[in-house]
C-alpha cells in the first residue's frame, strides 16, 4: 500500500477546502465564477423545452456540466480524476442551494445587479411557486444542501482511496 503522494496531498487539500465550503457555503468558492456562465448557458440550452425547463435549466445544467466530466473519467476508468471532479459537482450543488434557500427572502444580488425583492427575476422563487413548494423552501433547500455535502464527502473518500489504490488505467498512465 504505497500511495501516490502528490495525488494524496492534492486530495487531502481539496477535501479540507471543499468541506470548509460545505460548512460555510455563503463564503463562496473560486468555482463560483465558473458556475455562473454555465448556469446562464443552461437557460439558453433548455429554452426549447418551455418556460419552466428554461428556468430550471440554469441550475440543472450547472450541476450536469461537471457531472458529465465525472462520467467521462469513470468511463475511461480514471476514478481518481472522477473523484476530483466530483468535488466540483458538490460545490455546484451547494451553489444551487444558496439560490434555492433564497427563494422566499430573495436577498441575493442576481446577474441584473438587483435582488429578487428589487424586481429582478429569481429562478428558484418561480420554480418553487410553480411546483407549489414555496412554503417548503427550507425543506427543499435542506435536501439540496444534504445532497451537496454527501457528494463532497463521497469525492473526499474516493479521491483519497484512489490515491492509495489506483486503477490499472491510472497505473499505466503514471508509468509513462
Amino acid at each position: 500500500m504505497n500511495p501516490n503522494y502528490p495525488k494524496l496531498i492534492f486530495a487531502v487539500l481539496l477535501t479540507i477546502y471543499f468541506l470548509w465550503i460545505a460548512y460555510a457555503p455563503m463564503h463562496g468558492s473560486f468555482l463560483d465564477l465558473v458556475d455562473l456562465p454555465i448556469h446562464e448557458t443552461g437557460h439558453l440550452l433548455f429554452r426549447p423545452f418551455g418556460e419552466f425547463m428554461m428556468i430550471a435549466g440554469g441550475s440543472l445544467f450547472q450541476v450536469l456540466f461537471p457531472a458529465v466530466f465525472v462520467g467521462y473519467f469513470i468511463w475511461n476508468e480514471k476514478y481518481y480524476s472522477a473523484a476530483i471532479v466530483l468535488f466540483w459537482v458538490g460545490q455546484s450543488i451547494l451553489n444551487v442551494w444558496i439560490y434555492a434557500a433564497d427563494a422566499v427572502g430573495m436577498q441575493l444580488v442576481l446577474t441584473s445587479g438587483f435582488t429578487g425583492t428589487e424586481g429582478s427575476f429569481h429562478d428558484w422563487n418561480y420554480l418553487l411557486t410553480e411546483t407549489g413548494l414555496i412554503a417548503s423552501t427550507k425543506i427543499v433547500a435542506g435536501i439540496i444542501r444534504l445532497t451537496a455535502t454527501l457528494t463532497i464527502i463521497s469525492a473526499a473518500v474516493f479521491s483519497i482511496y484512489y490515491a492509495f489504490f489506483p486503477t490499472a488505467a491510472e497505473t499505466v498512465e503514471s508509468d509513462l
